[in-house]
């Protein structure tokens, strides 16, 4: 299995601190998750039913009927390969690598690509996977960009993939509302701007018969019945959605003026993260690693990834261990 953002216990394990004395930075997840009340207790003594709430609830926040509740956006990123031949995926040189991962081991091949090599590329793919806003590097594609490859694609019975895991703080730019068009598949979860990566909810939403084949696939009870019972009432709490994307959007502006501040400008990011494409980044990632401040670094690209910190010590922490590295690095270029 590939390696993922959160890995706390090993690094605990490798560097010698405490688990408890980390500041995790790896995830991009909102570090202020939607607070889950007590749930009753049918839910945990039934087997989970469809159409209890939930996908109403996830229609009226995405703007779409058309979908397809799943175990996280993960179960469809594995199970969406198996529903067409063996053929040839576009994706980005550096993305969500769980993408390429499955289309490989199901014998597609993968032609990772630079956006700028996207519209010379298309005519020979088949499948066109981008992460809108891209993960790591934030990068975003309009809507008007990508309905024109989904175009391209659909004339020839191919696909138009967009995960959109980071695009809640942004929802006017979500292709899901145009997402019943055949050809259009578009993923989205509650692990990142409601926080609730270990509920494990995420939704599919694609033409009817793509969504049938989907489930199928994955067969019954995807969602455990508390998962299905707290997602309802995540997505139904506007008054949190408001209060959280303004949240949000005010704690990206200050990783990234931190970062900044310290001599080490944002390659790009999101209201959830920042990324530096950065010469220094591996020794970054092990100077905040030895102070007990867990980020999360792209061997592939050598880059590194910072999520949000939780309150004020947290933040003070970053800062200070940011200005111990830019006072180590001026050190080391005087000397």
């Amino acid at each position: 299995m590939l390696e993922h953002g959160g890995g706390i216990l090993a690094a605990a394990r490798r560097y010698g601190i405490p688990q408890q004395q980390w500041l995790d930075l790896s995830t991009g997840l909102n570090p202020h998750g939607w607070p889950v009340p007590a749930l009753p207790a049918s839910c945990w003594q039934r087997l989970p039913e469809e159409h209890d709430g939930l996908e109403d609830a996830a229609a009226g926040y995405y703007g779409n009927a058309s979908l397809l509740p799943v175990a996280g956006s993960q179960a469809a990123i594995q199970a969406l390969p198996l529903l067409r031949p063996a053929g040839c995926v576009g994706l980005l040189a550096t993305s969500y690598a769980e993408h390429a991962h499955a289309w490989q081991r199901h014998g597609h091949q993968v032609e990772k690509l630079t956006p700028e090599q996207i519209d010379a590329a298309l005519p020979q793919l088949d499948v066109l996977l981008l992460v809108n806003p891209n993960n790591p590097t934030g990068a975003r594609f309009a809507a008007a960009t990508l309905l024109r490859w989904h175009a391209a694609l659909a004339a020839r019975g191919g696909w138009l993939i967009v995960d959109e895991a980071f695009m809640d703080c942004a929802p006017a730019d979500s292709l899901v509302p145009q997402s019943g068009a055949a050809g259009l598949i578009v993923l989205r979860s509650l692990g990142k701007f409601f926080g609730l990566a270990g509920v494990r909810v995420g939704f599919v939403f694609a033409w009817r018969e793509l969504l049938d084949a989907l489930r199928e696939a994955l067969g019954p009870w995807t969602l455990a019945g508390p998962a299905r019972a707290a997602a309802r009432l995540a997505l139904l709490d506007t008054g949190w959605h408001a209060d959280t994307r303004s949240l949000l959007a005010a704690e990206g502006n200050r990783l990234a003026t931190l970062l900044h501040a310290h001599g080490l400008p944002p390659s790009g990011g999101t209201a959830l993260f920042q990324w530096l494409d950065h010469p220094q980044a591996p020794a970054l990632h092990e100077f905040l690693a030895r102070r007990g401040i867990l980020c999360r670094f792209f061997a592939g690209s050598h880059s590194v990834r910072f999520g949000l910190p939780a309150d004020e010590p947290g933040w003070r922490r970053l800062a200070d261990a940011l200005q111990a590295f830019h006072a180590a690095r001026q050190g080391s270029h005087s000397s």
